[in-house]
């Protein structure tokens, strides 16, 4: 579902693209964030983010116009950490963000067995990338696409040895941002995988009253605080206020099986009417079967993420033994797409909350 098309008139007004839009590349000089490089992508028509090169090309800060769409911790960005694969480390460098990528081998709690030992959400997203392109609009010869591609290697000796080869995309003058990645492995042995898109939206997005938008039975983790949101005497579609129960490590967490369209999408988002802004998530049912809604409301931390996967946020080892660890062949690849629209048109809203919800 893409918004509306802005309109430019180019000839004899515009010298320099940057005036308009484009993607600029620099490097964190203070804070934790010291050292790291970024690139902001400006798509022209009001959405705006910034991707973290050296995090695997996650999105942190993400906005559209005067409204910020992304929830950030409070560490926000910070320098990378790779050996911090140990129990809850992750949650030290966890941004938040728009986006922050979970796996490539593990997506879940930490846990240790007889293949080894793995923490929190797995290594990807403290791995920085290496970049291959970075291309710019050029609407005088009628190129309006821009990107920036990378590669990232969830690598060691005797494995796994993962490849990620990523795209974030924008069309010039669209409000929407376009994930492509390619999961290889390296190896000469099969890698377990998972991957799981951690995309964690905050306020004005996020704000009492949003509508929490999809098609598909909805289960809880089974913790006894997932119990208490997730159950059919709440209303766990729609965003509540901060709540007490909520502060410190409170959360809750359901598991989604949203139900795809004949073309195998699978349509999902937040809708808030009160600023007239909905957010469309869209990726492909075949590629990322599970969706996992997280709900952490507490005062000064609240968020509510959306994230698809090849799996729950179950763990290597519960995947495992339920069957559903995927194991990626030596020289094989598999392919996921994520896109992401704003809307701000009240009739496309409707249809979106009509179709999806």
């Amino acid at each position: 579902m893409a918004a509306k098309k802005a309109r430019f008139d180019w000839q004899n007004k515009v010298g320099n693209l940057s005036q308009v839009a484009g993607i600029e590349t620099s490097i964190l000089d203070n804070g934790p964030g010291k050292g790291t490089r970024i690139a902001w992508v400006n798509t022209g028509s009001g959405l705006r983010y910034k991707v973290v090169i050296d995090r695997a090309l996650d999105i942190v800060d993400a906005f559209y116009n005067q409204y910020s769409l992304a929830w950030l911790s409070h560490a926000g960005v910070t320098a990378p950490r790779p050996g911090s694969d140990r129990g809850v480390e992750w949650l030290w460098s966890f941004a938040g963000g728009l986006l922050t990528t979970c796996g490539l081998s593990h997506v879940g709690p930490p846990e240790v067995d007889e293949f080894g030992e793995r923490g929190l959400h797995g290594r990807i997203s403290n791995i920085p990338g290496e970049v291959e392109a970075i291309v710019q609009p050029d609407p005088t010869a009628g190129k309006l696409e821009m990107s920036i591609s990378a590669v990232v290697n969830e690598s060691r000796v005797f494995g796994p040895n993962l490849e990620l080869r990523r795209t974030i995309s924008s069309t010039l003058g669209e409000p929407t941002v376009r994930i492509h990645d390619v999961v290889t492995n390296l190896g000469n042995t099969p890698a377990p995988h998972m991957i799981l898109y951690h995309c964690n939206f905050g306020w004005p997005l996020v704000d009492e009253g949003t509508q929490i938008i999809y098609k598909g039975k909805c289960v809880s983790r089974g913790l006894d605080m997932d119990n208490a949101i997730f159950n059919p005497r709440h209303n766990f579609r729609k965003v509540t206020m901060p709540i007490e129960a909520h502060r410190g490590t409170g959360e809750a967490c359901g598991f989604i099986d949203v139900a795809a369209d004949r073309n195998g999408l699978c349509t999902v988002g937040l809708c808030n009417r009160r600023i007239g802004l909905a957010l469309v998530m869209k990726y492909r049912k075949q590629q990322l079967p599970c969706l996992a809604n997280w709900q952490h409301f507490g005062p000064g931390e609240y968020v509510t993420a959306l994230e698809p996967g090849t799996n729950p946020p179950i763990g290597q080892g519960k995947a495992r033994k339920q069957k559903q660890l995927i194991h990626i062949a030596p020289g094989k690849s598999r392919i996921y797409d994520l896109e992401m629209t704003v809307l701000t048109d009240a009739k496309q809203i409707e249809r979106f909350v009509k179709t999806a919800g």
